[in-house]
């Protein structure tokens, strides 16, 4: 009887292991925020954000593999001025008439331990497309404390230059190095 128990209870540890799956999350719209900044003439560094980003993340921490597939729609571009909102929409910068959305799919997704710590992947800005490393500086995943569902965050960066991807004008004096960041966060389906 022991040795049924033991055996089974073995199977069952097994089993559930081997179930043990990738798990798909969904950005959550309203805390996900992709960022830009670049010198502007060496007086300052600009930052202005996309109000709209949207995709998924599929993760799994016991495999140590995840894939993250991310739309950002170049039309929400977000500077703080009205004007200029619709000057950096034209051909010169991102040609939001013919590019509405730029988009960014993994290639792989590197950890240390548990956590990942920088995502590979293709980065489509104008009709180009760069490969890129997106550094993870944050990571959670965790029960969302008020949604009630598993959730998972994270913050990463990356260096683009904007000349490579059509959209230099007045580069250097405007700096050709643009900072690329995502705030994100996401809730499991």
């Amino acid at each position: 009887m022991k040795r049924s128990l033991i055996a089974l209870a073995l199977g069952a540890t097994l089993s559930a292991s081997a179930f043990a799956a990738p798990e798909t999350y969904v950005l959550d719209t309203s805390h996900t925020f992709s960022r830009f900044s670049y010198s502007h003439f060496g007086y300052s560094t600009q930052l202005s954000r996309f109000d709209k980003t949207s995709g998924t993340v599929v993760f799994d921490k016991q495999a140590r593999t995840g894939a993250v597939d991310v739309t950002i729609d170049m039309k929400s571009v977000s500077t703080g001025m009205p004007l200029f909102n619709e000057h950096i929409q034209g051909p010169d910068f991102l040609d939001t008439a013919k590019y509405p959305t730029a988009t960014f799919k993994s290639t792989a997704v590197k950890f240390d331990g548990d956590k990942p710590v920088s995502v590979d992947g293709n980065l489509t800005i104008k009709g180009v497309t760069k490969p890129v490393t997106l550094t993870i500086t944050s990571f959670q995943a965790m029960p969302h404390p008020m949604l009630k569902k598993d959730a998972i965050g994270a913050n990463a960066t990356t260096v683009v230059k904007r000349s490579e991807f059509n959209a230099g004008k007045y580069a250097p004096h405007v700096g050709d190095d643009v900072t690329i960041s995502i705030a994100l966060e996401a809730i499991k389906q």
